[in-house]
């Protein structure tokens, strides 16, 4: 089965650096050519896949009727993938936040959401400080650097998380509590000269209960744009807004397969990290080869199975992966094709028992969409 490659539609990564090179910081570049401004907002709804606002564009009026057009996410496209290419204008080959869950070799597998060691284990603040795991400097801190004023309007409640320290250290924190006051704290931001960031997670996490496209995932929508049309409708002259996400979603289906207990598949395996649509596998010394037959011929037309050196190859990291990533990569790396899933009941319940998933190649995953509101 022949691997998809890295195509020609602009990546997520390219966002914030346009964003900061129309304010005038040095070292980006306006690759999408975004109109001038004095005030820039990224406001990056959890979630939001370019196929999924196409099909509900009725539940989303002012999103569609916006200028907007589709941007990549890369591989994996999973949350911490694409807060990490927002937060520092790379793909993740050099970012390094390979997945929901990933190996950082001698340590333990890292939960880049929660920051501890998965499954269930202890925080891993100490043994893995994030600037040690995410050591490239951020958008935010090259914007502070060139006297540009930057912040990140989110939720209170990851203020001090790990992730914030890997990924957006430099901006002033924001915390907030509900829609109310996320479009209130990016409208103050945008009445001043700066960059801003907002995030809004909701409707991810309604997709993955409920599953893309319920009754209550567009009724969430339906409130997301609401949100847009508050910052929108009081723009100030000279602000722009670019809404973005960071994937999109599918609800799995029947096809899925409990990998903890598939007979055979486990063997030679050391490790197995990642998430329900795109798995690392970690093979033992000497077993590569074996575990590579054994997961593509269980899976056949249900995934993409690829060595670590093929799905580089692909582009599926992006451009470059450094040194210091390539080890966080698994010896066998699985995407899922269709709506098929990687469960893993036993080791993770919670995670196995949502319906909607995100991480693969396929664009319902892949394409989100970059939706431009400027005065000028």
């Amino acid at each position: 089965m022949d691997l998809p490659t890295a195509g020609s539609t602009p990546h997520l990564a390219e966002v914030v650096p346009s964003a900061l090179a129309v304010l005038g910081v040095p070292g980006f570049e306006n690759s999408l050519g975004l109109p001038p401004c004095s005030a820039a907002c990224v406001l990056l709804v959890d979630g939001l896949g370019w196929e999924l606002l196409e099909t509900h564009a009725a539940d989303a009026p002012v999103l569609a009727s916006l200028p907007r057009r589709p941007l990549t996410v890369g591989f994996p496209s999973t949350t911490a993938g694409g807060l990490a290419a927002i937060g520092t204008g790379v793909q993740s080959g050099e970012h390094g936040l390979t997945g929901y869950t990933f190996e950082v070799p001698g340590v333990a597998v890292l939960n880049a959401l929660r920051w501890r060691e998965h499954p269930g284990g202890p925080d891993l603040r100490e043994r893995l400080r994030p600037e040690e795991v995410q050591p490239l400097p951020t958008t935010f801190m090259r914007s502070a650097a060139a006297g540009v004023h930057a912040c990140v309007v989110s939720d209170a409640q990851f203020a001090k998380s790990s992730l914030t320290a890997a990924v957006q250290r430099g901006g002033e924190y924001v915390g907030v509590h509900a829609l109310g006051d996320l479009a209130a704290s990016v409208q103050r931001a945008l009445a001043a000269p700066g960059f801003c960031y907002a995030y809004h997670s909701q409707l991810d996490q309604l997709g993955h209960l409920y599953g893309p496209g319920t009754p209550a995932w567009r009724m969430q929508l339906r409130q997301v744009d609401r949100l847009v049309e508050s910052i929108v409708d009081d723009l100030p002259p000279g602000a722009l807004l670019a809404v973005v996400a960071d994937h999109g979603m599918v609800a799995v289906d029947a096809t899925a397969l409990d990998l903890d207990a598939t007979p055979g598949l486990m063997d030679g395996v050391r490790v197995v990290a990642g998430e329900v649509r795109a798995r690392h596998v970690y093979a033992r010394p000497g077993a590569l080869s074996d575990v590579l037959a054994t997961w593509g011929a269980e899976l056949g037309e249900h995934a993409w199975v690829a060595t670590r050196e093929e799905a580089i190859e692909a582009g599926w990291f992006g451009p470059r992966v450094s040194d210091r990533v390539r080890p966080r990569i698994g010896d066998v790396v699985v995407a899922a094709r269709d709506r098929f899933g990687l469960l893993r009941r036993r080791a993770e319940p919670i995670e196995s028992a949502l319906i909607g998933q995100h991480g693969s190649l396929t664009p319902a995953e892949q394409l989100v969409p970059l939706v431009v509101a400027h005065r000028e």
